[in-house]
């Protein structure tokens, strides 16, 4: 799906609208559950391919208790990494689901994503932005360290693993595969 670049913006406010849309109804749904935690997040991720640093990232995401032991999570991230000497900028805001077992402040598990991302070359180049929808899988785990009885220390990490991806540039595919590490503040509610 090629998108140019002023329908940008209008993709990014209708994205913006549909996540906020779906952490306000996650709210509203398990306010009834027994537990669950807002879990803003500051992290890095790094390729797995290539020679690309890690970079920052950011992430929200909604989490409560499925079962005894058993925990959901909702999320959404953003993460933007330069490729190919600059000429391609790729930043991807995924929206995840997660499923975790919990047997203490330990957890562990897999989810799915569904990766908007942009491809953004640079200025000069002959070749337009575009921006395409992806599914991909996850799997990792974290801690949660209490604080306070409200409030908690989260450490996470995941692989995200997705189909190798096509670029209009030399080479014209690369592996968009990635680790990701976050740190958050578990606030339970």
């Amino acid at each position: 799906m090629r998108i140019h670049a002023d329908g940008h913006r209008k993709v990014r406010e209708v994205l913006l609208v549909l996540i906020l849309s779906a952490v306000a109804l996650a709210c509203f749904t398990v306010r009834a559950a027994p537990a669950g935690a807002l879990v803003p997040s500051v992290g890095l991720t790094k390729p797995v391919n290539g020679d690309v640093d890690a970079k920052m990232s950011t992430g929200l995401a909604f989490r409560g208790d499925v079962t005894p032991g058993l925990m959901g999570e909702i999320g959404v991230a953003y993460r933007s990494e330069s490729r190919f000497g600059n000429q391609l900028d790729v930043r991807s805001w995924p929206v995840t689901a997660s499923l975790y077992f919990k047997p203490g402040p330990l957890y562990i598990g897999a989810g799915v994503g569904w990766y908007q991302t942009t491809f953004a070359f640079a200025d000069g180049s002959p070749f337009e932005d575009e921006t395409r929808q992806d599914f991909g899988v996850h799997a990792g785990g974290g801690l949660e360290l209490p604080i306070t009885k409200a409030v908690g220390v989260d450490l996470n990490g995941r692989y995200v693993m997705m189909q190798d991806q096509q670029s209009q540039l030399v080479p014209e595919s690369f592996d968009p595969d990635f680790w990701a590490m976050s740190l958050g503040l578990a606030m339970h509610f």
